[in-house]
């Protein structure tokens, strides 16, 4: 399987990085547009670097990385797409609806795969806790809420905190109870950041199950931890430590959670799924259902009111 990566910055490193360490797979190339950048990874891994990502597009690939900012995700995709080649894109997948979902039209009518990376759905501790919720033993669960928080990374300009790190857990929800969001209320606020830095998100799914993001880039330390509340029990999962410890009126007990770094987990099913022409998941949808939610998010603290999310 032929790959390349387009951006290769704090986060597309790490996809050349494992990209080169997979078996079965040939990292071609790599595409920044930072000069300097490009003639670090390329000394460092023995490949070629471009910046000119139309020109890595060309080395006749199967399958790219496009790990750029969220604004140049649409332009940079559907080069990709239109050059016949498959597409992971860090989630967002686009910076608004109209863009996402000319990026999955697109990908339709070439005939290749579009995958949104939404990593947290390959935490194994996510995994974990998918596989305890689907097995009945926490009963049916009526809420989950989420509390992602840390300090403010200056790179990040493009978008507030919900389009940024909001969306993980909007879509870990989403993925966790196997239903879409259908409402959306969101207080958030912007006070060291030109968009929302901080926010709480509620989440209704089908009317009767409830969601809670908090988030922020005010906090001094990282926080990425999530509860499920079940009728017979509930749980605690800890991104970070990729832990899960289950709680009911007679025991506490910790799930058996095989660490391994999500990257890995999703780059590797990425390659998998190409090689068994199997549809992706999350899919172009997927990132697109995740999208609406954020933007209802930002529109529902702008307006100071509920916003309802079409199905």
């Amino acid at each position: 399987m032929r790959v390349g990566v387009i951006g290769a910055g704090a986060m597309g490193q790490h996809h050349v990085r494992i990209y080169n360490e997979m078996e079965n797979v040939e990292l071609v190339g790599i595409s920044d547009v930072s000069e300097k950048r490009v003639k670090e990874l390329s000394r460092q891994y023995g490949i070629e670097g471009y910046t000119d990502h139309e020109v890595l597009l060309k080395q006749d690939l199967d399958a790219v990385s496009i790990v750029v900012p969220t604004t140049l995700h649409t332009s940079i995709g559907l080069d990709a797409i239109n050059s016949g080649v498959n597409v992971i894109v860090e989630k967002p997948i686009a910076d608004t609806l109209e863009n996402a979902k000319k990026l999955t039209n697109a990908a339709k009518d070439a005939g290749v795969k579009l995958m949104v990376g939404h990593i947290e759905r390959f935490n194994p501790a996510v995994t974990k806790l998918k596989q305890i919720i689907e097995s009945g033993i926490l009963g049916k669960i009526v809420s989950i809420s989420t509390r992602r928080v840390g300090p403010y990374n200056p790179r990040i300009r493009d978008v507030g905190v919900i389009l940024d790190i909001g969306v993980h857990d909007i879509d870990v929800l989403s993925y966790l109870y196997g239903m879409k969001v259908n409402e959306v209320y969101a207080i958030a606020g912007a006070d060291i950041h030109s968009l929302e830095d901080h926010a709480a998100i509620i989440l209704r799914f089908n009317h009767e199950y409830s969601g809670i993001v908090e988030t922020n880039w005010l906090t001094p330390h990282k926080v990425r931890k999530l509860t499920a509340i079940g009728l017979k029990g509930v749980a605690y999962l800890d991104y970070i430590d990729q832990t899960v410890e289950l709680h009911d009126g007679e025991w506490i007990r910790t799930a058996k959670v095989i660490k391994d770094e999500p990257l890995k987990k999703e780059l590797q099913y990425f390659i998998r799924i190409l090689s068994n022409d199997i549809e992706p998941s999350p899919s172009g949808e997927d990132g697109i259902h995740a999208l609406k939610v954020a933007t209802a998010a930002v529109e529902s603290y702008n307006k100071g009111k509920a916003v309802k999310i079409e199905l």
